[in-house]
């Protein structure tokens, strides 16, 4: 027989920051039950992280999911537009590639575009493939606007996503967090007692003495895991022989030209450099091993390679690339850099909250919390960040730059589900993907190709369509692109018309 559940009467968020505050906001709509109150527990005393500015076109889903409007959420948070990423360095010192969001060209009878390229490119018959992509020709002319419904209209192809002040993301939503009812309580946390039966989590203590008692508690507390890890003694698993980048130093500078509708990474002796533009700054960043250099040299190469005045001194960051061996244990679930830490590389930090947000939801649990759903959680949260590895993994493992910490990357022994794709894809240029898996087939052709991993062959079917067809296609869609972005405002245009952010004091 069926029974009603028995709803969590009290949800306890500790920590703020972006992950705190995307919960709350996305578990603020729980109070629609009438029984269900969602308490939020941070200290200014303790700074966040909030190196998380860029991120990929899935958000736009989370803040869909909250009615955000668009244009207001972009000017409350200094945001622009991110069309992908351009990559400076990594296959060599002087080469550039770029990983743009959107698909390439489209398949003819169930062939696959970039097998035509492939065979047409090695002939001499085809530019670039970013020729080939709508998002990487406006990365080019530095062009923005916003896709249309119509599936027949080439801009319909437009696919984006947002850089912002993850600082001011987090205000932004703290006001719609406790306008739907959140209560945040200041203070730091000094205990965590647990049920001595269970091992739940009973409730956390403040340093003054307050009691905040709950019956699903979300670890937002950074690195530091305070109750998944300090309470709960979970345990972490290491990726460091994969993804050796231990720190990074992060400093904002002045804007120096408008905004570019894209993230640059640039490679490093040991590690690369982020730059991020926003509408009042620019977002910098060095992500280094410090096993091939010092904290002097890279705060050096950080400084020297800013495009405009640094406006703070560099905030360190000490990491340790992994991620919690449970996300969920007991009563308690881990967002954020409390569940597990993937450098920014590809902008994947701020998603997968959103991903972790999105299962709890969807495999919310009610007080007898049926083990079923922790399980569940866990095992698919296990496969998305193992995903996400394996894609920045495949940055260091091909590339053919001469220093010691590149050497020592393109060296390295790498996870089996990697080393099958990339094999598979030398032979002859074909992928093979789950359909969970965060990153399309697009984005593993862009990086693939882009990182000097070259199929020796293409695929026998694209033998099949006649020749002259496809190199029509190729050119007309080549040229049909151009004239799509070149008919588009700028994107510093765009935002000054749709999006302008307030003039900071």
């Amino acid at each position: 027989m069926t029974r009603a559940p028995d709803p969590i009467r009290n949800v306890v968020i500790v920590g703020g920051g972006t992950a705190g505050w995307m919960a709350a906001a996305a578990l603020s709509r729980l109070a629609g039950n009438g029984v269900t109150r969602v308490t939020l527990v941070e200290s200014d005393e303790i700074a966040t992280v909030g190196v998380g500015e860029a991120t990929i076109p899935p958000i736009r889903q989370f803040n869909a999911l909250l009615g955000l409007d668009e244009n207001d959420f972009i000017a409350h948070t200094q945001g622009s537009i991110k069309l992908g990423i351009v990559f400076d360095g990594w296959t060599r010192p002087d080469h550039r590639y770029q990983h743009p969001f959107g698909s390439f060209g489209f398949d003819m009878e169930a062939v696959k575009f970039h097998q035509f390229w492939l065979k047409l490119h090695s002939q001499g018959l085809a530019s670039g493939i970013d020729d080939y992509n709508l998002c990487a020709t406006m990365v080019n002319k530095e062009k923005f606007t916003r896709p249309v419904p119509d599936p027949s209209s080439v801009l319909s192809q437009i696919t984006y996503a947002f850089h912002f002040d993850a600082g001011l993301y987090a205000a932004y939503l703290r006001r719609y967090a406790e306008a739907r009812g959140v209560t945040r309580i200041e203070g730091k946390v000094a205990q965590v007692p647990l049920d001595p039966e269970s091992g739940f989590i009973q409730s956390v203590v403040l340093e003054s003495g307050k009691r905040i008692e709950g019956d699903l508690f979300i670890d937002c507390s950074g690195f530091r895991g305070l109750l998944i890890e300090g309470a709960l003694q979970t345990g972490y698993e290491d990726w460091t022989h994969w993804l050796p980048c231990d720190r990074a130093l992060a400093v904002p500078s002045a804007n120096v030209t408008p905004p570019k509708p894209y993230t640059r990474a640039m490679a490093r002796p040991a590690g690369w450099q982020w730059r991020i533009p926003l509408q009042h700054r620019t977002g910098n960043g060095h992500v280094y091993c410090s096993q091939f250099t010092t904290d002097e040299q890279a705060a050096d190469i950080l400084m020297s390679n800013l495009e405009g005045p640094a406006l703070a001194d560099p905030k360190p960051l000490r990491f340790t690339t992994g991620r919690r061996r449970k996300m969920w244990n007991r009563n308690c679930v881990a967002l954020g850099l409390a569940s597990g830490f993937l450098e920014p590389l590809e902008s994947t930090s701020i998603h997968l909250i959103q991903a972790g947000i999105s299962k709890l939801l969807a495999l919310f649990p009610d007080r007898s919390f049926n083990p079923v759903n922790e399980e569940a959680f866990n095992r698919l949260s296990q496969m998305q960040f193992e995903q996400v590895r394996d894609f920045i993994i495949l940055h260091y493992k091909a590339n053919g730059r001469p220093e010691p910490f590149w050497q020592r990357a393109a060296s390295m022994s790498v996870p089996d589900s990697l080393r099958h794709k990339m094999e598979l894809f030398r032979a002859c240029g074909r992928l093979f993907r789950h359909e969970d898996d965060l990153f399309a087939e697009s984005s593993w052709i862009a990086v693939l190709l882009g990182q000097g991993v070259t199929p020796e062959r293409w695929d026998p079917l694209a033998d099949t369509i006649d020749p002259g067809l496809v190199r029509h296609n190729l050119d007309r869609l080549r040229t049909v692109f151009t004239r799509a972005a070149d008919a588009m405002p700028s994107h510093g245009e765009f935002l000054a018309r749709t999006c302008p952010a307030p003039r900071q004091s």
